[in-house]
């Protein structure tokens, strides 16, 4: 094996590994790198030669190769195709990543967001030409209220994580104009989201960390003895990231707000309980919502993401521009801090949010209706207590009682066999199940956090079990050596993560032919 972890093919039998000359295992294809493919002077489109009468450069001018790869059209399509191939994807195969919400994207909403009239948008058409446009985003930010309870939205943030910022600058806009400079800590739960700490740790907060009890929820004692004045607020997770209701909730939100603090949620894990619980009712400030959890649009990949942000009475004032406003010649932007936004924190994005994210989340939440919404958080809970209690008959649960919409073991149950919590995930890539979220949280030894979604059948949620169940009786019999070598049967082999992850290789660097290496 070489240093990719691809198998390395044999110059004197011309087979690779002993399996197949080409490398290729049936309709799986052996496939090189973008740029090793190259083929000079290939291109898929004919383009004629640059007319250059004058050298503005000023003696810059290219001496090499820009260094991309010339391809003809088959060769991209086959390229990108053949890669699809080798991924597990939500298309192909149960997903259940925990904490992430991998679920089916229907294929309406694709179409929708595909139609001229969005698709075709540009952010700086005159309002006049856009007030369909602005006409949705006002219509699914009407929704998003309603669903939560609270009386305004910022629809602005690119992604959860810029959600989470938009909401905590809110706080500190609020604390500032109310001359409460002098609250500069947040409290975070030990089992929160990473980007918890670090967004509060951004915009300048100290963070305090909040123990858990031996059920995995929030110290409430804890809480209570932290609470002085110089707290801002707190970033807390409902359901939380261990897949529990935290049901002190509301005398968290109520202990906090005497203290002069406020309410910040991710709500990461909406989909769990929309329809069912309106967060604004539990004493909340601010909660981002990831529309690509809860309202199915693409996820992964680095965007593109949607993170709108629910808003209290308290923090309304200072949401981010742009914002809609109605008049009477129709919708538009307020773009600057003045009047109604006078207090607004400021603008976070050149534009208004994610169209197409929006004409998606939109789509799903028509076609489903309140009551549909309200059915899908809890077959997303029925789901994962249906794989708690199947999977619960080889693995060790950390917590007692019953789960919300994602499921949490511990390695207990690998104890003594030499199997660890990585070589189960291995293994399980062999199966054809993409392998549940691993060591996270971090609250939990060696955890495997498992989400099945709204989406998945009995049938495959029985299936996935029965693969789990087998393997970890196959761990547990004492077949180390099987699990340590795996996976067998993926297009790359197991790589030294560690080696991976502290020195990436980020860049292809062509080999050095043969006649230079040997002066």
């Amino acid at each position: 094996m070489n240093t990719q972890g691809r198998p390395t093919r044999g110059a004197e039998t011309g087979a690779s590994n002993g399996d197949t000359i080409t490398g290729n295992r049936g309709l799986m294809m052996e496939e090189p790198l973008i740029f090793e493919a190259d083929t000079p002077g290939a291109c898929g489109v004919d383009l004629a030669e640059p007319v250059t009468p004058d050298r503005r450069l000023g003696g810059l001018e290219r001496e090499g190769s820009v260094g991309l790869p010339g391809l003809t059209e088959p060769q991209v399509v086959r390229h990108y195709t053949r890669l699809s191939q080798q991924n597990l994807g939500i298309d192909t195969t149960m997903y259940p990543l925990g904490s992430c919400t991998m679920k089916h994207n229907p294929r309406i909403n694709e179409k929708l967001a595909r139609l001229p009239g969005f698709a075709s948008l540009h952010p700086m058409q005159p309002m006049s030409t856009v007030q369909g446009a602005l006409a949705l985003i006002d219509a699914l930010a009407d929704w998003l209220k309603r669903l939560t309870g609270m009386p305004a939205v910022a629809m602005t943030p690119g992604a959860g994580a810029h959600g989470e910022l938009c909401g905590m600058m809110a706080i500190r806009a609020a604390l500032e104009h109310h001359g409460q400079t002098g609250r500069t800590h947040v409290l975070v739960p030990e089992s929160a989201h990473g980007t918890n700490p670090a967004t509060a740790a951004a915009l300048g907060f100290t963070v305090d960390r909040i123990p858990a009890t031996d059920e995995g929820r929030v110290d409430l004692a804890a809480f209570k003895d932290r609470l002085d004045d110089g707290v801002a607020a707190i970033m807390l997770t409902n359901p939380n990231t261990c897949g529990l209701f935290e049901g002190d909730i509301v005398d968290i939100a109520e202990a906090l707000h005497a203290a002069g603090g406020y309410f910040y949620c991710d709500g990461a894990n909406f989909n769990a309980i929309v329809g069912r619980v309106r967060p604004g009712d539990l004493g909340i400030d601010a909660m981002h919502i990831n529309l690509h959890k809860t309202f199915s649009t693409p996820h992964g990949g680095g965007g593109p993401g949607s993170g709108p942000v629910v808003l209290s009475e308290a923090l309304a004032p200072f949401a981010p521009i742009p914002a809609i406003m109605h008049g009477t010649d129709g919708l538009r932007l307020a773009e600057q801090t003045e009047g109604e936004t006078a207090h607004s924190l400021g603008r976070l994005k050149g534009f208004h949010g994610q169209m197409g994210m929006f004409v998606r989340a939109l789509a799903y939440i028509l076609s489903h209706g309140a009551d549909g919404l309200r059915q899908a958080a809890g077959d997303a809970v029925l789901n994962a207590n249906y794989l708690l209690a199947r999977l619960g008959e080889e693995l060790t649960a950390p917590f007692p009682g019953p789960c919300m919409h994602e499921v949490l073991f511990d390695d207990h149950f690998l104890k003594d066999t030499g199997v660890t919590t990585l070589d189960m995930a291995k293994a399980l890539v062999d199966e054809g199940f993409h392998p549940m979220t691993m060591y996270f949280p971090l609250v939990v030894h060696g955890a495997l956090l498992v989400e099945p979604t709204e989406s998945e059948s009995k049938a495959t949620l029985d299936a996935f079990a029965d693969t789990v169940l087998a393997l970890a009786r196959r761990a547990k019999a004492g077949d180390t050596e099987y699990f340590a070598g795996a996976p067998y049967l993926t297009p790359r082999r197991r790589l030294d993560e560690t080696a991976a992850a502290r020195k990436p290789i980020l860049r292809w660097i062509p080999p050095t032919p043969e006649s230079q290496a040997a002066e």
